[in-house]
C-alpha cells in the first residue's frame, strides 16, 4: 500500500496532466467544452477514477463520454510518460453529479424562497383566531377587591383547605377532591 499523501499527489499531477493532454492533443470532434473536476486515485495505485463535467445538453455529454472512452489509451500512455512511475493507473472516467446536485439544490431553495414569501404575503393581514390571549388569568381583580374589603379573618381549623372550601378539583362532574374524600371518611 502506498502512503495516502502520495496517492492524492498523484491524483493532483493525473488531473492536470489528463486537462492538459484534453485540450491539447485530442482532437476529437466528438469532444465537447469537457472540465477535469476531481480524479481519485486507489491505495495501490493501479487505478485512477477521473470526474469530469460537460457543458451542453444530453447528446454532447453522451458524445464526450464516448471520445473520453476512445482517448483512455493516449491520455494512460500520457499520464505515464509524465510521471514516470513504474505502473501506470488503469484511467476510469466518470461523470460528475456534483454541478446537477449544485442546481437541484438551488432551484429547490428558489422554490423554497417563493413559498416563504407567498406565506408571508398571506400573513399580512391575518388576526388570530381566539382572543387576543388565550391564557386564563389566576384570579379576577373584582374576587381580590371584594376579599380586600371584609374584615372577617379565616379561621384555623385541622381540616385542609380544599376540604374546607368544598373543592373539586375542576372535575366537570363536580367529585370532591382526594383531600375531601380522605377528611369526609
Amino acid at each position: 500500500m502506498a502512503d495516502p499523501a502520495r496517492a492524492r499527489r498523484l491524483a493532483v499531477r493525473i488531473r492536470q496532466i489528463v486537462s492538459a493532454t484534453i485540450e491539447m492533443q485530442i482532437k476529437d470532434p466528438r469532444l465537447g467544452m469537457v472540465t477535469i473536476t476531481d480524479a481519485r486515485v486507489t491505495s495501490d495505485l493501479r487505478e485512477a477514477t477521473v470526474f469530469y463535467t460537460v457543458y451542453g445538453d444530453a447528446q454532447q455529454i453522451e458524445d464526450s463520454a464516448r471520445a473520453l472512452a476512445s482517448a483512455t489509451g493516449v491520455l494512460r500512455s500520457t499520464v505515464g510518460k509524465q510521471t514516470g512511475i513504474k505502473f501506470v493507473p488503469t484511467l476510469t472516467f466518470v461523470a460528475d453529479i456534483v454541478p446537477d446536485t449544485a442546481r437541484e439544490l438551488e432551484e429547490a431553495l428558489a422554490r423554497v424562497r417563493e413559498a416563504d414569501a407567498e406565506l408571508a404575503r398571506a400573513r399580512e393581514g391575518a388576526e388570530y383566531a381566539g382572543e387576543p390571549d388565550p391564557y386564563r388569568k389566576p384570579a379576577d381583580d373584582a374576587e381580590d377587591e371584594d376579599a380586600d374589603e371584609g374584615d372577617d379573618v379565616a379561621v384555623a381549623t385541622d381540616e385542609p383547605a380544599d376540604a374546607a372550601a368544598g373543592r373539586t378539583d375542576g372535575y366537570a362532574d363536580g367529585r370532591p377532591s382526594a383531600a375531601a374524600e380522605r377528611n369526609a371518611s
